[in-house]
This record gives structure tokens, sequence and C-alpha cells, in this order.
């Protein structure tokens, strides 16, 4: 089974300063955080995508961006579409104790990088100012790509998107929709098709041609975290 995951550790500690500048004086209600198939990382302080900033997906090698950036292009073209002003971007340095420039998510390539087998890890950059997205860093897991850990080639596409979005303030949509007590892997909304969100735990999104695409769900959390900035009055 795959797993993916975001989980702040010791790992990330973010040392960037992001000055988000209000464009109206602040009387808004509190920010969405929640709905049909979307959850925002709250836990993390990130309420919202700035609608002005410019994000860039940019890469550890070019080696990297050579094999992910196929992966990425759909997806962050219909987080663009959406209103987010991202694009692919070049390579840069990576080093995954630190924030990188703000508004870059970076991917880079390691063996577990969360100490479990079949695990990889999108983290946000943490309490950024007034809770709008800084960026964040993706750390996929080698297992995937040496041959010591089997993943069908449509949850490798959706995993790439998943841990994207967790970098730009989407969380794990998962409900106890049976009402057992317990929030149970897959157990979230779908489609009358059967599409669950591709930020479903552990791995949700599209089975089939589809795979690697946002579904409904995850366009609207994207659109959630734009609104919340411009309710906050934020740039």
């Amino acid at each position: 089974m795959l797993r993916t995951g975001i989980i702040f550790g010791t790992a990330l500690t973010v040392t960037c300063a992001l000055a988000v500048i209000p464009a109206t004086p602040v009387h808004a209600s509190a920010p969405t955080t929640k709905g049909t198939g979307f959850k925002l990382t709250t836990q993390f302080g990130v309420t919202s995508v700035s609608p002005s900033r410019r994000y860039e997906v940019t890469f550890a090698s070019a080696d990297l961006k050579k094999r992910y950036a196929p992966y990425l292009t759909t997806a962050v073209s219909q987080v663009k579409s959406a209103g987010v002003k991202i694009a692919i971007g070049g390579v840069e340095q990576v080093d995954r104790a630190k924030c990188p420039p703000p508004g870059h998510i970076q991917y880079t390539e390691m063996y577990r990088p969360l100490g479990r087998g079949g695990y990889s890890q999108g983290v946000p950059c943490p309490h950024p100012a007034n809770g709008v997205a800084a960026g964040g860093i993706v750390a996929m897991n080698s297992e995937y790509f040496d041959g010591t850990w089997h993943i069908s080639a449509y949850k490798l596409r959706n995993t790439f998107v998943h841990e994207m979005l967790h970098a730009l303030g989407l969380d794990h949509p998962n409900l106890d929709l049976n009402h057992n007590g317990v929030v149970e892997a897959y157990e979230c909304v779908a489609t009358s098709h059967g599409n669950k969100p591709v930020m479903c735990s552990p791995n949700g999104g599209y089975s089939t041609a589809d795979a690697g695409k946002l579904t409904g769900y995850d366009t609207n959390g994207i659109k959630a975290l734009l609104a919340n900035a411009r309710q906050q009055g934020l740039r």
C-alpha cells in the first residue's frame, strides 16, 4: 500500500521571514478552513494563498526536473487556472532544514523521508506571515524509482500532485463518514463515479488516464485558499 503524509518534524525548521501587506484594513470574518472534499493545513498556520505572489515549482537537480516535471505540468496548469500565479521553474539547491525562497515549492528525492517504506513527504513553510502560503518542500521517496517499492503508475502520478498541494496549504480531507469513531485510510467523500480527492489519505485521485489531475474537490480547496486571502484584504 502506498502511504503518503505530511508530518512536520525536526527535519524542517523554518528561518524565513515573509512580509504580506494588507491591501485594506482587515475587518473580515474567520477564514474558511474546510469544505466538502478539502481541508487546509491550519496546523501549520496556512489559511490562504496569495492571489498576487508568484509561486514556482523547482527541483534539486536537472535530472530531477527532467523526471519530475512531466508528472506536475497538468496539475500546475489547473492550479494556475484556479487563480494562483504558479509555474514550473528551474533548478536550485534544496536544504530540508530551511524554508525555501518565498513562494518556491522545492522537489527533492531521498530514501524514506519519513523513515518508513512507501512514504513521501510534502510540507509547507509553517506559520507564514498572515497565514499566506510561503512555499514548502517535497521529498519524494527514492524507493519508487529504484525498484524497491512497487507503486502503480496512477498512484505515482497522484502522489506527485498530492505532495505539491500539501506545500501549497491543503491537508487530508478524510472524515469519519461511517460514524464508527475512526477516521480511516481512504475514508473520503467521492463523486458518483467513485473519484476521491487527490488529497485523500493515503492516496486519492483518479485511477484512470486522468491520474495526476486535481479533482473538483481539490480545485475548490485551492479556491478557498485564494478566497481567504481576498477576504482578509491580503495581496
